[in-house]
């Protein structure tokens, strides 16, 4: 699942305004469509925060599991309904 990733590019982008529930909302929805999501971390989004705490919120916000992180990418996973565990 790594493999795939990383050939993909980010879907999703955080930028200046950090984790927001829209975000979190738009996660979980692309998480329910296709059980994975890349993500990039924006440089305005590191101003107030690093980039693990902005991760660790939306792990917790979204119930889904971290992937793989390499630099501001990252991948997170959640198993889709209906669907068995990877």
């Amino acid at each position: 699942m790594k493999r795939e990733m990383s050939e993909e590019k980010p879907t999703i982008w955080i930028g200046r305004n950090g984790v927001t529930d829209q975000l979190l909302r738009e996660v979980s929805n692309q998480l329910d469509r296709h059980g994975i999501v890349k993500m990039r971390i924006q440089r305005s989004a590191l101003r107030s925060e690093d980039a693990m705490s902005l991760i660790q919120k939306i792990v917790q916000g979204t119930g889904s599991m971290l992937i793989d992180q390499r630099g501001h990418a990252f991948a997170l996973h959640r198993s889709r309904k209906g669907k068995k565990p990877l």
